[in-house]
């Protein structure tokens, strides 16, 4: 029995991969290490996972290095999906993230190259984000990086610390950068669940901006399916590889913000404007060559049925959801010292 160890697995995209991995393999022990904070939930992973003798929770920071270091010393397999987030959070709490998204990562990094002769796989969970924005449709992993917001700089820093450890000390590594992710279990902080609770609650729907930004919006099912498909390739065929998951099909914001006024019977009165969020990434689409040819990997997932699971899930956990009411906005300061509500 292998030990997959998942840094982040309380979150939205790491909890997704744990039910799926759990269920799907029963010959790998998860070990799952979480700082808990407000975005990682341990609800978020079933009772049925939890109480398994296949998993174990660690309620810990990716910066305690002797806690790092003894879980990656008991694991073949780090899945590092642990950082801070939420662009707009980035702009006013930006130190934070750049601890625990370059620190945080540095910390696995020398741990796995300490463990060299134990660790079999490192995928690390980077971001489109940082690309920025598009100079070139679709986006293939060559694309130039750029990123416009302190998490997307953070993220791309971790995004190269990783690389060069590919490269200096030879760590098995693989990087994944995943374009905009959706479903069940999101924080309310990101777009598509804040616009669907408002819908719920019956409040307008605030887009930033005049919502015409363009994003590649892929179900987190099929993000989960691309990491199993990173796990389960012959290491030699994707070492040192960085591959795209998205959907190669671009919508826009204010696209989104219609189709779920439109499943909730709303009229163009629910939508609401306000000021672009600074940073804001205009065009961004996926090349989805690379993951198909090395992969096989190919987004199953069509937007109008993920957004129908999606609004069904919400639909149905609103006791699950609205303890995170008070964080659907975060207060940002403008160049004029004023405090925006993003």
């Amino acid at each position: 029995m292998k030990t997959v160890l998942v840094t982040g697995g309380a979150g939205f995209i790491g909890s997704n991969f744990i039910r799926h991995i759990f269920y799907k393999y029963n010959d790998y022990k998860i070990i799952v290490l979480d700082a808990l904070t407000y975005a990682g939930n341990i609800e978020n992973i079933p009772v049925e996972i939890r109480d398994s003798e296949r998993f174990e929770f660690w309620y810990g920071n990716l910066n305690n290095l002797d806690l790092v270091d003894d879980l990656v010393e008991r694991s073949q397999v780090i899945v590092h999906f642990a950082a801070e987030t939420h662009v707009a959070r980035s702009l006013y709490l930006n130190r934070v993230f750049f601890v625990t998204d370059v620190l945080g990562t540095q910390a696995i990094a020398n741990a796995i190259l300490k463990h060299s002769d134990k660790v079999e796989r490192f995928i690390h969970i980077s971001t489109s984000e940082v690309y920025g924005t598009a100079l070139r449709e679709p986006m293939d992993e060559e694309h130039p990086l750029n990123p416009t917001t302190p998490y997307a700089a953070a993220k791309a820093g971790a995004d190269r610390l990783v690389s060069s450890y590919i490269e200096s000390y030879g760590i098995p590594g693989v990087i994944i950068r995943p374009f905009n992710n959706y479903g069940p279990h999101q924080h309310l902080e990101k777009v598509i669940p804040r616009f669907i609770t408002s819908a719920i609650l019956r409040e307008p729907l605030t887009i930033h901006g005049d919502g015409s930004a363009l994003r590649d919006w892929v179900f987190v099912e099929d993000t989960t399916e691309a990491i199993d498909k990173v796990m389960h390739a012959q290491l030699n065929d994707i070492k040192s590889e960085v591959f795209n998951v998205g959907t190669g099909i671009s919508i826009s914001v204010l696209d989104i913000a219609n189709k779920i006024a439109e499943l909730f019977g709303l009229d163009q009165k629910y939508l609401s404007y306000m000021d672009e969020r600074f940073g804001q990434v205009q065009n961004h689409i996926s090349s989805t060559k690379k993951a198909e040819t090395q992969l096989g990997f190919k987004a199953k997932v069509m937007f109008d049925a993920g957004l129908l699971k999606t609004v069904e899930w919400y639909k149905n956990n609103k006791g699950f959801w609205e303890k995170q009411m008070a964080m659907r906005k975060v207060p940002v300061k403008n160049k004029k010292g004023e405090i925006i509500w993003y």
